[in-house]
């Protein structure tokens, strides 16, 4: 029987304007958020399938938004949380650090909507 590999998302793969790139990427991000929090995605199976290094050395290199850094530096770090702490402590920080991926995400659609805004103003 034939191991099902986990789908990989490849940032580097997405077309579209920077801008819409970086929409995307905080919309999966929220996607990611919730399928990590209802149990569906595992910690692990998220960083073989989005928070892997080519996605991080791509938002590093094309974003260059210290928030969207971040959001790779929170996902990369989830599996780690249940390696090293006891599991009252590790569910704990894993829940803060879903919410904080989540905050910087709606920082960053933030962010696009009040560019849109500013950019009809001065139309």
């Amino acid at each position: 029987m034939r191991q099902r590999r986990p789908f990989r998302i490849a940032l580097p793969a997405t077309s579209g304007s920077l801008i819409q790139r970086r929409e995307l990427f905080a919309l999966l991000n929220l996607g990611l958020v919730q399928a990590l929090a209802s149990g569906v995605l595992s910690p692990t199976a998220a960083v073989e399938s989005f928070y892997h290094a080519d996605n991080c050395r791509y938002v590093q290199k094309h974003f260059r938004q210290k928030e969207a850094k971040a959001i790779m530096s929170h996902g990369v770090q989830l599996p780690d949380l249940f390696e090293w702490l006891p599991a009252e402590e590790a569910q704990r920080e894993f829940y803060h650090e879903l919410e904080t991926i989540r905050s910087l995400c709606l920082k960053l659609l933030e962010k696009r909507r009040a560019a849109r805004v500013t950019a009809r103003a001065a139309a």
